[in-house]
């Protein structure tokens, strides 16, 4: 069976995968991302956007230093694995994985979209919740505005897919991923608060289940697949015909 790799994170990038690209019905691959380059990120003030005394009480703290919020787009271990991956077989179909897929989940807490990367499979939903709220600001008792805007992006080229806002804890959206123009096989999905532009997402577009890489420090739970990063090692859980694995 004749495919190949397709990797997506924060900005564009060459990766490696160091492992056999090798798959039959049912079975399993396995391997490693690594990432030759420097770790890159973003930095931004959380003094210029709405509640700079909130979104500093994010836990993860490698986030920020005083007021400075960093947004990493590539972030890489010390031993070259590069985190937050998405790695996807193409050339193969999974019709069961695609009518069955039940959507992409996102929530917002603590001023961070999370997860950072998955999937999106295209006509079908694309769900954000929020799950701020700031005591502390009266105007923000009930919730803190986020303003969640999709993007279909295919080369030097997006789409808005949605722009709505989201005022209170517990206000969700559920809108289903269009990909037009081809966007589905070459493009990815992006998500960004247009309230804090230091909340963004990366989605690639998927046709069967995604060998997922993540940040090294939570949890990530996709299509049943749950498993802990390996905290700097650039591991993620392998979700593929049920099976857990690593790559």
């Amino acid at each position: 069976m004749k495919s190949a790799l397709s990797i997506v994170f924060g900005v564009a990038a060459v990766a490696f995968v160091a492992a056999p690209v090798t798959s039959f019905a049912g079975g399993t691959i396995a391997g490693k991302v690594t990432y030759a380059g420097k770790a890159e990120k973003k930095e931004f003030s959380f003094a210029k956007f709405p509640n700079p005394k909130f979104c500093p009480k994010n836990p993860h703290k490698e986030l920020m230093d005083g007021d400075k919020r960093f947004f990493p787009t590539i972030e890489v271990g010390k031993d070259g694995g590069l985190k937050n991956a998405v790695v996807a077989v193409v050339d193969v179909e999974d019709k069961a994985f695609m009518d069955g897929y039940k959507g992409t989940e996102v929530i917002a807490e603590f001023c961070e979209f999370l997860p950072y990367s998955g999937v999106v499979v295209n006509t079908k939903n694309f769900h954000v919740e929020n799950h701020d709220s700031d005591p502390d600001d009266p105007k923000s008792v009930q919730g803190v505005l986020h303003n969640p805007h999709s993007f279909t992006v295919k080369g030097s080229t997006s789409a808005t897919g949605f722009n709505i806002g989201l005022a209170k804890k517990g206000d969700k959206l559920d809108k289903p991923v269009t990909f037009r123009g081809g966007a589905e096989k070459d493009g990815f999905y992006r998500l960004q608060c247009d309230q804090h532009e230091f909340m963004q997402s990366f989605f690639l577009p998927g046709v069967e289940p995604p060998l997922r890489g993540g940040k090294g420090r939570r949890d990530v739970r996709d299509q049943g697949c749950a498993a802990r990063q390996a905290q700097g090692r650039g591991l993620a859980p392998v979700c593929w015909k049920g099976q857990e694995d690593r790559v």
